[in-house]
């Protein structure tokens, strides 16, 4: 998970429903022997990925509702996910976290005061701008590991390019961490998603 300390300049509220959607749609076509694959993220294999979307669905939905995570819960954080812990229902379960998690962050009252999720507190509005973030580039992570394509509709692209363009500011290195890996220069005709992913570190000509 990443943060931004600043709160975002832009509408407060966001639909997460079409990065959600895409992001099923992507899970949906991963088969088993893709399981063992890479990924665009260094330490997860295809599996591990699902299994640490599995997880963030479910700590940024408790975040938009304000509620704090089950003590006797079993989803892997930050940096916890494995290929091991994958539940073998993913198939079924993880397009079910992904639009509880949108349909958690249609509330306005989740984007209001702070939300806590993997140990961080931030200005609600943040948040939620981090789980799209999550989703949208993640997503995109699974799509390109597992051979597939990926589209994203214009105002997603635009949260997330801004979101990214933010954390890449020299004076927010810190916070940025080792969440995202180092800017990746794109070429100038890139698009904006592409622009995204090179902000988040990402290769966008990324190849398994």
């Amino acid at each position: 998970m990443t943060t931004d300390p600043q709160t975002p300049t832009t509408a407060p509220q966001l639909d997460l429903h079409p990065a959600t959607k895409e992001a099923a749609r992507v899970v949906a076509g991963v088969r088993d022997d893709q399981h063992g694959g890479p990924t665009p993220c260094p330490d997860y294999s295809v599996a591990a990925l699902l299994d640490h979307l599995m997880g963030l669905c479910v700590a940024f939905t408790y975040a938009a509702r304000k509620q704090p995570m089950p003590a006797d819960g079993d989803e892997s954080g930050a940096g916890t996910a494995t290929a091991e812990h994958l539940d073998p229902a993913w198939r079924e379960r993880l397009p079910e976290r992904l639009e509880e998690l949108a349909a958690a962050w249609d509330d306005p009252a989740a984007w209001e005061g702070e939300a806590t999720a993997g140990g961080v507190t931030t200005p609600a509005a943040v948040m939620g701008r981090v789980a799209l973030d999550e989703v949208a580039v993640h997503g995109w992570d699974l799509a390109r590991a597992t051979g597939q394509g990926y589209q994203l509709d214009e105002a997603t692209t635009a949260a997330v390019l801004e979101f990214t363009a933010e954390s890449a500011k020299p004076e927010n290195a810190e916070q940025r961490g080792d969440i995202f890996g180092p800017v990746v220069e794109v070429t100038a005709h890139a698009t904006a998603f592409d622009r995204a992913l090179g902000f988040a570190g990402r290769e966008p000509g990324w190849q398994p």
